[in-house]
């Protein structure tokens, strides 16, 4: 750019460049064709952060030391080509320019806009506004702070989202201080709009506040912020934006808005970057923030095939808030592959479901997968078994296809009140679809196969045009009708001839001083998942045990490879590991194991498998050549591990530290794991918990007992937080002591699907002692059994001031333990029991 005026093509678009050789930062004397330049070089990487959401854009038209125009709205002057979205404010449509391509951000260079600013949502490809697909927070240092204040509070806030199973990102703005974003839609199975990400955003700059207030402030009076950092929630509001990432500053120097590694906030030195710099960096690192694209995915739009499925949901949808029931609501602006549906088939064929519902009166939904729906019938009878006895079917409004895999309880008050299970579900051959009449055959794992006709009997008009006739047809597929059958229960754990059941060996607590010989011990990573024995009976089966005993075989059946991987001249063998989800980068993400839990019917396992592979960590042995090992030193077990199993994926033997501790510490950090096992080299495999075991975790977690809820402040009606207890043999009634309540670390979908399977587990009474009034004042009591897990930030004597009542502060969610039952729940800290 020599001259300083210049006729371009970008893309198939005609520019005229000009004035190319004007200063717009004085400072540095930066001309706008460098300018130019710099968004040439960055454009691979802004425009993904920046595409199909409505751009506000700062111009300074004689450069940074002249006038600034603030401009939303395009005028006439915007070349036809440029992508632009109409939003309708209180008194006025504006048109605002989509940063899609380089010919846009060109032509934004040209126009000397310097800030790009962007909301947190998008656009869908039809125009509709789409959820937030990312959170943000905005750290800005008032007077007497600065950018390692800033990066103080983003650690600890840090801390927090990663609770909350969000990934945060920083960027330093370009201007004085720290951005945070975190992508919403990887940690989420349903979508939360602005508001409501604005609320999360909102109590989290208030809890920064209170547990940090000489350095955090959360609100936005002036007066309050000297020295401290103002922690800003409220960009995540829908009509607010943030300066987009690789945008430049419109200050004296040009600054920008660069995304930076965890590693370099911890350098005193941390400062904001020159366009040269980040120009530098993106060749040499990409675009550190590429992770947070993967926000955009949940809210990918339907092809024009999906978008007829919309209507059919209507009646649906005008039926049923999704604040107040369980049930599933159905694509809205998501996409969903014609090959998978929500009754969980991975395969071309459509499905089926019989769902029998406990409403005011009791009922079976006849449901069949059509044009992607679920079309639906209402059975008073159920489904008929005798070819001369046909059955009513009232044709009810279309479902979504997630409604096949749906089971819970619709609250009372609402459409549909009462327990909804599955009877039946599975595939079906489709003969005939008219308006009047449908035959199918159902193929299904538990009832067999037969075939059925509906036919039309009422007629277009009045009360009767939905009522059809179901009958099963004299001519049957050749399989025998299994319609009588019952499911098949669930495999109980089982034990070799005159062997007694084997549990594994648990870990203590690690105390202070108390690994001071570091060659009596060896180290290995602390895996987040569910403890399992693993016992390989011969070369074809594998069994799989949780802690409690529960068989997991069906639950996890990938990892039948196992028995490929033993050596067939030791068996039988009993192993034991921890089956673990591992994120895209190979770290174990305990929130996605989560959704392979407490499966057992085969289609629903496939479904979940579809979306989460689990991998088995291998880590000791009990059993080889079918003798007893666990009197042997682990040493020697270690040794016949290894000769034992030749691992390949979905079985690991992780390696082991040798007497090095920090080293094992930092690894386990560097892997963002739970902590380490410290393992002395001497130690039999005791089936209990056992002080030769030690762990040592980053951060505090605790298993917990849960006694009750507490409905919500914005809705009544779901579960705001559970409250919880832990073993106590001094406790009163059922021997559990209350030990606080989280509220914190759900989505919006775990607390309705939360709410309702509590619902059905009320009882008029705690169950368990030392509750404050506070807490029980509208707590609704459920039978203890149920076992989750949390973090949390300390203990603290309870508000009540009860003399040697503690509670866990700050607590955060992060799942059930269905591999759990009550009487397993130890409390991690010592003196704390």
């Amino acid at each position: 750019m020599a001259s300083t005026q210049q006729t371009v093509s970008v893309e198939g678009h005609r520019l005229r460049l000009s004035n190319l050789d004007k200063v717009m930062f004085p400072a540095s004397g930066t001309t706008k064709g460098e300018v130019l330049h710099y968004l040439t070089q960055v454009a691979p990487v802004l425009l993904p952060h920046a595409a199909n959401r409505p751009a506000t854009r700062k111009r300074w038209p004689d450069g940074t030391g002249g006038q600034m125009f603030f401009q939303k709205n395009l005028d006439a002057s915007t070349p036809d080509w440029v992508k632009r979205r109409s939003i309708q404010h209180k008194s006025s449509a504006n048109d605002y320019v989509l940063v899609n391509d380089l010919a846009t951000l060109t032509w934004l260079g040209q126009t000397a806009t310097l800030e790009l600013h962007t909301p947190q949502w998008q656009f869908g490809r039809t125009g509709a506004r789409l959820d937030p697909d990312r959170l943000v927070l905005d750290l800005d240092p008032g007077p007497g702070a600065g950018l390692a204040e800033c990066a103080q509070v983003a650690r600890w806030a840090r801390e927090i989202l990663q609770g909350m199973g969000l990934e945060p990102y920083p960027v330093t703005s370009g201007s004085k201080g720290i951005h945070l974003y975190a992508a919403l839609g990887k940690a989420q199975d349903s979508r939360l709009d602005s508001d409501a990400v604005s609320a999360v955003a909102h109590e989290l700059a208030r809890y920064l506040e209170s547990e940090h207030p000489d350095l955090v402030v959360s609100d936005m009076s002036k007066s309050l912020r000297q020295g401290k950092v103002l922690v800003d929630w409220s960009q995540n509001n829908g009509s607010k934006t943030t300066i987009t990432p690789y945008s430049l500053r419109g200050l004296d120097r040009p600054w920008v808005a660069a995304p930076r590694t965890w590693e370099e906030l911890d350098d005193p030195d941390l400062a904001q970057l020159t366009p040269e710099e980040v120009v530098a960096r993106v060749e040499a690192d990409g675009d550190l923030l590429a992770p947070l694209l993967e926000g955009h995915l949940s809210a990918l739009e339907p092809t024009p095939e999906r978008l007829a499925t919309f209507q059919k949901l209507e009646t649906y949808r005008t039926k049923r808030d999704p604040a107040r029931t369980p049930e599933p609501f159905g694509p809205e602006t998501q996409v969903s592959t014609s090959s998978t549906t929500g009754a969980g088939s991975t395969t071309d064929e459509p499905t089926f479901v019989i769902q029998e519902h406990h409403a005011r009166r009791l009922h079976w939904d006849f449901r069949l997968e059509h044009d992607g729906v679920l079309v639906s019938w209402a059975l008073p009878r159920g489904e008929p078994t005798d070819p001369a006895k046909n059955h009513l079917a009232v044709q009810t409004e279309d479902h979504p296809l997630e409604y096949g895999s749906f089971e819970g309880t619709i609250p009372s008050g609402e459409y549909g009140a009462g327990e909804v299970t599955i009877w039946d579900s599975g595939t079906y051959e489709l003969e005939k679809w008219r308006d009047d009449e449908v035959i199918v055959t159902l193929r299904s794992a538990e009832r067999g196969s037969r075939r059925l006709a509906l036919i039309r009997t009422g007629g277009r008009d009045g009360d009767a045009e939905n009522n059809w006739l179901i009958h099963l047809t004299k001519a049957q597929p050749g399989s025998p009708n299994a319609s009588s059958a019952e499911p098949s229960p669930a495999p109980k754990a089982r034990t070799g001839t005159g062997q007694k059941a084997q549990r594994p060996m648990l870990a203590t607590n690690a105390a202070p001083g108390e690994l001071t010989e570091p060659d009596d011990w060896m180290f290995e990573m602390k895996w987040d998942g569910f403890r399992t024995l693993a016992h390989v009976q011969d070369a074809e089966t594998v069994r799989l045990v949780s802690r409690s005993g529960q068989d997991l075989t069906v639950t996890f059946p990938e990892l039948a490879a196992l028995a490929d991987q033993v050596d067939p001249a030791r068996l039988p063998v009993v192993l034991d590991g921890e089956i673990v989800a591992l994120d895209r980068d190979g770290r174990p993400d305990f929130r996605r194991l989560q959704l392979r839990a407490n499966l057992r019917k085969e289609r629903d396992v496939a479904r979940a498998r579809a979306r989460v592979q689990v991998d088995l960590m291998l880590f000791d042995v009990l059993q080889a050549d079918g003798d007893d090992v666990t009197h042997r030193p682990w040493t020697e077990r270690r040794e016949l591990l290894e000769s034992l199993v030749t691992p390949h994926a979905p079985v690991h033997l992780p390696p082991v530290f040798d007497g090095d501790l920090d080293a094992a510490l930092r690894t386990s950090r560097t892997l963002r794991l739970e902590g380490v096992v410290a393992k002395r080299r001497t130690s039999t495999y005791a089936q209990r918990r056992s002080r030769e075991w030690l762990k040592l975790k980053h951060s505090a977690m605790q298993e917990v007992v849960i006694v009750g809820w507490r409905p919500g402040r914005a809705n009544s009606s779901v579960m705001g937080s559970l409250l919880m207890a832990v073993p106590d043999d001094g406790a009163d009634g059922d021997g559990l002591r209350y030990v606080g309540r989280v509220g914190t670390g759900f989505t919006e979908r775990e607390r309705r699907e939360i709410t309702a399977q509590l619902r059905s587990m009320e009882r008029k009474t705690p169950g368990a002692s030392g509750v404050p009034t506070d807490d029980a004042s509208d707590a609704r009591w459920v039978t203890p059994k149920l076992v989750g897990e949390v973090t949390y930030a300390d203990w603290a004597e309870g508000s009540d001031g009860a003399s040697g009542e503690r509670r866990m502060r700050h607590s955060v969610w992060r799942g059930w333990r269905p591999d759990k039952s009550p009487h397993d729940v130890v409390v991690e800290v010592p003196g704390q029991k």
